[in-house]
């Protein structure tokens, strides 16, 4: 049998990059599926197979791939340059609109990823503060800063007790001063995080929250939670940081507008590109301060080689230039769709599996209820184990998927390609409950 282009072309990866892959997200056996073009809300790889994506480069193309507008935008600026030891104009015209966008973004600054984003608001925090620790929720994924990270991936092997969670390593090798300098707190728990935060006040730098978080469930934070840890900020000299990396998507001034109170700093990246590497963080002109150097002192000097580069500008700002407000509230209808059609497809084949999210994100557990913290939607190994079998028919069946169930919408689709989804995941979840039986959700005899 003839090997595909993509096998090829992994076995030739493999000799230059570790594991075959620059991002183990995209890694999967027995090989990863490489590409050769997309348009919209399609994407086909170089065996000629078409899939609708619903990954959209984990949530990075709010408009889908090869977008006209987008495209002609940073073709007419490419042939003007592309990187400069100089400002640019249109890093201004991007930073007003975001700055008018969002009422707490009075100063923002960019930089080129999700990750540095959060790395660098963490230390304006530590700067404007003058102090080191911060608080997280267990669980919740930040990108691949140390502090960040801490316990992103615990299990209940190491995560320890509920009412005091352990601060766990992701990578081999991280500081035991890094993990000092984490506490973590259990999320949407009002009483178990105070309780915690309790324990260290006058340390604490900033308390550092998703209030989507997608690896701890893709579960909104709730207004008692967001409340609850801003008054803590408040009654402690310290700072409220959200990360909208991922969930800025959700309204058209961020996640944050469905809340009463604003977080101090916010991280931004992935949409905010228009299809390029990104970053920025943004908030109180106060705390923003610490990069001003206009300052006698510069508490936190910052540069980057590519920050504000003039593609990523252009692109950015073309990109959320077409994602107003009528933008917004039709994503999140087609969002509010899926979920609706994908309940409606589990109740029908009877599988303990649910679905959650927010505007235009959906993640699939292969559990009965939803879960509200991190130790609820934690895979068991069977669970993972389905997982894998139901990720594989998808992607046989022309749909692309975050590799943990989850979808991140386009401007792209339509109600077509929202149906085609909920349809494909019905039989999936058929396969499913005839492959793992315990999956059937048999009504209790009472």
């Amino acid at each position: 049998m003839q090997q595909s282009k993509s096998a090829v072309l992994f076995e030739r990866a493999k000799k230059v990059l570790p594991g075959g892959v620059s991002r183990n997200t995209i890694f999967k056996q027995p090989h990863p599926d490489y590409v050769a073009s997309g348009k919209g809300c399609y994407v086909t790889d170089i065996d000629g197979v078409p899939r609708i994506d619903f990954a959209n480069n984990m949530a990075s193309l709010i408009h889908g791939h090869a977008n006209e507008q987008v495209t002609n935008a940073i073709i007419k600026q490419v042939q003007q340059g592309t990187a400069f030891t100089m400002a640019t104009e249109v890093e201004i015209e991007y930073a007003e609109l975001l700055c008018q966008r969002v009422p707490g973004f009075e100063k923002i600054r960019f930089v080129n990823s999700g990750t540095e984003a959060v790395m660098a608001m963490i230390k304006a925090a530590r700067a404007f503060t003058s102090k080191a620790k911060i608080a997280k929720v267990e669980g919740a994924y930040h990108g691949a800063y140390d502090y960040a990270e801490v316990s992103q991936t615990a299990n209940p092997s190491n995560w320890g007790e509920q009412a005091q969670p352990h601060s766990v390593l992701v990578a081999a090798g991280t500081p035991q001063g890094a993990l000092d300098d984490v506490i973590v707190i259990p999320y949407n728990d009002v009483d178990g995080a105070l309780a915690i935060l309790n324990q260290h006040r006058g340390e604490l730098a900033a308390i550092l929250l998703d209030p989507v978080s997608h690896r701890v469930g893709m579960v909104p934070a709730t207004p008692e939670f967001v409340n609850a840890l801003y008054q803590w900020t408040r009654d402690n000299n310290a700072l409220l940081l959200f990360d909208e990396v991922i969930t800025f998507r959700v309204g058209f001034g961020g996640a944050q507008e469905n809340y009463d109170v604003a977080p101090d700093l916010t991280a931004l990246g992935k949409m905010i590109g228009g299809g390029f590497p990104v970053g920025a963080f943004a908030g109180r002109s106060d705390v923003m301060a610490v990069l001003d150097p206009l300052q006698p002192k510069v508490l936190l000097p910052h540069s980057g080689t590519f920050s504000a580069n003039p593609v990523t500008m252009t692109a950015g700002l073309e990109a959320m230039k077409m994602f107003d407000q009528g933008a917004v509230t039709r994503l999140n209808e087609l969002g509010s769709l899926a979920r609706g059609l994908i309940t409606q497809a589990i109740e029908r084949v009877g599988i303990k599996a649910c679905v959650t999210g927010a505007g235009s994100m959906l993640r699939v557990h292969l559990k009965s209820q939803p879960p509200s913290n991190y130790r609820q939607a934690f895979n068991s190994a069977e669970e993972a184990k389905a997982l894998k079998i139901l990720l594989e028919h998808l992607n046989q069946n022309s749909i692309m998927m975050i590799n943990t169930c989850s979808a991140m919408l386009s401007t792209a689709m339509t109600e077509q390609e929202i149906s085609i989804l909920a349809q494909q995941l019905e039989q999936g979840f058929k396969l499913l409950i005839e492959q793992v039986p315990a999956l059937a959700n048999t009504p209790a005899f009472t």
